[in-house]
């Protein structure tokens, strides 16, 4: 059932009701149990972020004193620094590859174009067409994970939802090189978006302690091998890519708790914040190494800051309408964006994608030849302009040569004071690109039939080139689209106010900003973002305006870019609330009808093998009975569990009764860390694992090994607090009841101060024994 809705994706209401696990649903004498298959045809898995509270979690709980918790909250905070170090020195191996093939690229076709413009053309495609396929090669070949941004996957990780593939090694390396080789490559994506899943697969791997397929792991970091503990690490990386890719750490950490997480705590937040603080000083000491000479070409301009704090002063009131203009533009195009690129990613996945990997790789080549010869090819269709007169204080170079950062790029013009506009944009670096577009004191470099051209162009190449087999990324795609359209309302402002102070490049800025909300539905953590990169405070209320208005416009036509790609993957993401119709639906109601599988407290292992072969069920209700009869719940069990105690053997007994003592009777028993599932892997299967007939014969008590306190709702709670709970909690499994006959009790915030109350306590029995002593 849950993977026909998977397939399916296209009626709203089925999907919202889809992303709700229900897989494992009943009744059992009045009780019922909502929960989730966790397994659908394209191997997605549920995560388990509950705490298992079992017996052997308690005992290891309990031999563990206060010295043991502080040593694991340094541990935690060590590996926030080695994830901060390590996801800044990818992005700066990145940078470095990425402007250096580019600088390469462009000083050599520079040279050649000045003796042959079409042997220029050639070999231009050639270097472009040689990148790229090295990235798709990479791709298809060893790690099809790291296709695309991955935000959607880590950001269904984080909301519950383990992709196979997606934290691997291979993954890691083929999202750094494949980044390179398709930045490299001058396909209309950036490295922006793949630095995310970089810094998400960094602290994977270095909570699980490297990886053991490639030999390349290490005991002594194998602290966390919970999928709790793993969250954690993975909102560090996500913080961090993002931190690494703009430079922009506070940014990072809001992009972390907006865009990718389902639930938020105070104390990670600080481990979240200390990691991109770590990223933005390695990043900064690679910038001061860069500006010695020691990078080469790009050095210094690769590392993304679009500085206009020398631009625009102030604005005015009547700026305020062309403004919300460009919000409004921005909504309806990236909305148009998300449509366009939902269509076209559909048809890939339906009709071309099925033929194979040789099919991806031819894909991916003609785009690059598409793109190479639109971008070579464009610029030679425009008139070149003169340079404009140098003021006194005029610092900007006029021309300049490809294959150094700045404006006005002459390409093939027949004068030394001339450049070509559209080349300024084209025939560059992306990053280069949005700093000619936000700079300042640069009236009228730019002509609107260049930008509207390269509006267009750009436009469609970046929908077409979405959703390759080759990490691709949309923000900074997203920056040139908008700071095109925004310097093109700019043009018209300056021209129609007539005002001296009014710079296309603040314009620019929130075209950017605008196209990003329209597409990405980001707010607060967007508009950290272009603050830190453009490092101009006064531009926050505009950038603001701008966001509110453009995300406004494209809710009303569809979901965020992240969102529509994630379904399209069929990644079951919870939203962050719930459908309207769920208000009207109890818990009992959608249980449904199906009889819930459970097991007895002491089972047959023969019964248990069976269980596990005829279902992909994660979760067992375990039931007992009382000495008056009656059957009650004790307790929830996990497939992995059970796999764990079916390999060991050690919990085998002869007899089908109980044991007496809850934690058995057995001086050696598996240990909670045993049950632990590699990160890497779908741990142990069924199939893995022999036992002979005589273990067949054995029983297992369950009682030890349980989770003996799961979450229970009432069957008559409305479906939208089951939501609420089992979303905020990330549950995987959630227990439907009937309403109980009697209550134990009533907590109140008051029974929750603990510490409170203990030293009120103490401060009485002092008193008291003050009297006493008088």
């Amino acid at each position: 059932m849950l993977s026909n809705l998977f397939e399916n994706g296209t009626e709203s209401a089925r999907v919202a009701w889809s992303r709700l696990p229900h897989s494992d649903e009943g009744e059992l004498d009045g009780a019922g149990l909502l929960s989730t298959a966790t397994s659908d045809r394209n191997g997605v898995e549920s995560l388990d972020y509950e705490v298992i509270e079992n017996y052997a979690y308690r005992e290891e709980q309990a031999q563990r004193g206060k010295l043991f918790v502080i040593y694991n909250a340094g541990v935690k905070w060590f590996f926030a620094l080695l994830i901060g170090i390590g996801t800044g020195l990818a992005a700066v191996f990145i940078n470095i590859s990425v402007e250096n093939f580019a600088g390469w690229k462009f000083a050599l076709i520079f040279n050649i174009i000045q003796k042959s413009y079409l042997a220029g053309c050639l070999i231009y495609i050639l270097i472009n067409l040689a990148l790229v396929f090295s990235s798709v090669y990479i791709i298809t070949q060893f790690a099809p994970a790291a296709a695309g941004s991955g935000i959607p996957e880590i950001k269904g990780y984080l909301n519950g939802v383990d992709v196979p593939g997606i934290l691997l090694f291979r993954t890691l390396i083929g999202k750094i090189f494949g980044s390179i080789g398709s930045v490299g490559g001058g396909l209309a994506l950036g490295k922006e978006g793949p630095l995310v899943h970089t810094g998400a697969c960094i602290a994977s791997l270095l909570g699980q302690g490297g990886s053991t397929k490639y030999h390349l792991s290490s005991r002594w970091l194998q602290g966390f091998k919970s999928d709790r503990d793993r969250r954690d690490l993975v909102t560090c990386g996500c913080a961090a890519g993002v931190a690494a890719a703009f430079r922009a750490p506070v940014g990072g950490v809001l992009f972390a708790l907006e865009e990718v997480t389902s639930w938020w705590r105070s104390q990670l937040m600080w481990r979240v914040f200390f990691t991109s603080a770590i990223v933005a000083v390695v990043v900064r000491v690679a910038m001061g190494w860069c500006k010695s000479g020691n990078c080469g070409h790009f050095g210094s301009g690769g590392f993304i800051i679009w500085d206009i704090s020398d631009g625009q002063e102030d604005y005015s009131f009547e700026e305020l309408l062309p403004m919300a203009l460009i919000g409004v533009i921005g909504g309806l195009l990236g909305a148009l964006f998300n449509q366009l690129t939902t269509y076209v990613t559909r048809w890939r996945r339906n009709y071309l994608h099925k033929k194979g990997n040789r099919v991806k790789i031819y894909e991916a080549c003609l785009i690059s030849v598409l793109t190479s010869v639109i971008s070579f090819g464009l610029p030679l269709l425009r008139n070149c302009t003169p340079c404009p007169d140098s003021d006194p204080g005029f610092e900007i170079e006029c021309p300049r040569a490809p294959g150094m950062d700045g404006n006005y790029v002459n390409f093939y013009c027949s004068k030394d004071k001339e450049y070509n506009d559209l080349a300024t944009i084209f025939f560059n670096t992306q990053d280069d690109a949005i700093r000619n577009l936000f700079s300042a004191k640069t009236i009228h470099e730019f002509s609107a039939r260049s930008l509207l051209t390269f509006l267009v162009m750009f436009y469609t190449l970046a929908v077409v080139t979405f959703g390759t087999a080759v990490p691709a990324g949309q923000f900074v795609p997203g920056i040139m689209i908008g700071s095109t359209y925004g310097r093109l309302v700019g043009i018209f402002t300056v021209n129609h106010y007539k005002k001296l102070n009014i710079e296309e490049g603040t314009y620019a800025l929130l075209g950017a900003a605008s196209f990003l909300g329209g597409s990405m539905r980001m707010t607060v953590s967007l508009c950290v973002i272009m603050v830190e990169i453009t490092n101009n405070l006064k531009f926050l209320p505009l950038i603001m305006l701008v966001l509110l208005i453009s995300k406004a416009v494209g809710d009303v036509f569809n979901e965020g870019l992240y969102d529509e790609q994630a379904r399209l993957k069929g990644i079951p993401l919870l939203e962050s609330r719930p459908k309207y119709e769920m208000r009207k639906r109890t818990a009992r109601e959608a249980c449904g009808n199906q009889k819930v599988l459970s097991l007895p407290r002491v089972v047959k292992v023969a019964d248990v093998v069976s269980i596990l072969r005829s279902n992909e069920h994660n979760g067992f209700p375990v039931i007992d009975h009382t000495r008056n009869g009656e059957r009650l719940v004790i307790g929830l069990m996990l497939r992995s569990h059970l796999l764990v105690l079916l390999d060991s053997k050690i919990d085998f007994q002869h007899s089908p009764l109980p044991c007496h003592s809850p934690g058995g009777s057995r001086a050696i028993r598996p240990n909670f860390s045993e049950f632990a599932k590699p990160v890497s892997s779908k741990g142990i299967s069924i199939d893995d694992i022999y036992l002979s007939s005589d273990d067949l014969e054995m029983y297992i008590d369950l009682a030890p090994f349980l989770n003996p306190s799961p979450y229970v709702v009432p069957e008559d709670m409305s479906l939208t607090k089951v939501y609420n709970l089992f979303r905020q909690l990330g549950l995987r499994h959630l227990f439907v009841v009937p309403r109980a006959s009697r209550v134990m009790g009533v907590i109140t915030r008051k029974d929750l101060l603990i510490e409170e109350e203990t030293e009120n306590s103490a401060t009485m029995e002092l008193q008291s024994t003050s009297r006493s002593a008088t």
